[in-house]
């Protein structure tokens, strides 16, 4: 393997020299004929991520436009689904679990640059793990900076800069992401803010609840 290559997995600085821009071109030819398939083609889909080398599980659902830098580091979990915009650069691995969605316009970011500008005018850049737990939903146009691991059964409230790990069981929000209160019970009754189910709709959840 390429010394830059060998580098980048190892989350030590590298460079993007001309091996590691040829692993970009490949899969973002790739990325190319999965934003131009029709949607829910699921079978050329799933084509397409097994010729990436993107892990996924059952029920993997990504409205196109979709990003990414390699697709190889991600691995996701059963019934993911992402809405249209979703970018994640995946210059170090992206783990995310069972059961995850993302609004639109979610950025999941592995890769950074140095902050000081001599030192970054010398391309150097890195990529750090980004790791998302099961039963996580990820708010509209939301960013999850390098290095940043939340637990699972948490939400991130739209428009918020993940920048340090964010525990299980919270709603977190704001810039930088926070969290504000942790998810309880009580939150069940309830679809939106003060807003509770109607009986219909309650008694269909129960019925669902009390299969599992």
């Amino acid at each position: 393997m390429n010394k830059m290559k060998k580098r980048r997995d190892r989350e030590l600085p590298y460079i993007s020299n001309g091996p590691v821009l040829a692993e970009q071109f490949r899969s973002k030819v790739l990325l190319n004929w999965f934003n131009r398939s029709l949607p829910f083609n699921v079978p050329k889909e799933y084509l397409i991520f097994k010729l990436l080398g993107l892990k996924h599980g059952r029920n993997t659902i990504i409205e196109p436009p979709f990003r990414f830098d390699y697709g190889s580091h991600i691995e996701l979990g059963d019934n993911f689904y992402a809405n249209s915009g979703c970018t994640i650069i995946d210059v170090a691995k992206v783990t995310i679990g069972d059961n995850v969605m993302f609004g639109p316009g979610v950025a999941i970011m592995t890769a950074g640059h140095p902050i000081h500008p001599a030192v970054r005018n010398t391309r150097y850049e890195y990529g750090i793990a980004i790791t998302i737990g099961d039963n996580v939903w990820i708010g509209a146009n939301a960013v999850v900076l390098p290095g940043v691991r939340i637990g699972d059964n948490t939400v991130i409230g739209a428009g918020s800069v993940v920048t340090k790990d964010i525990p299980s069981g919270v709603v977190a929000v704001g810039n930088p992401c926070k969290p504000i209160r942790d998810i309880t019970d009580d939150d069940m009754q309830f679809y939106f803010k003060d807003r509770r189910f109607d009986e219909e709709a309650w008694a269909d959840i129960r019925k669902k609840l009390n299969r599992k």
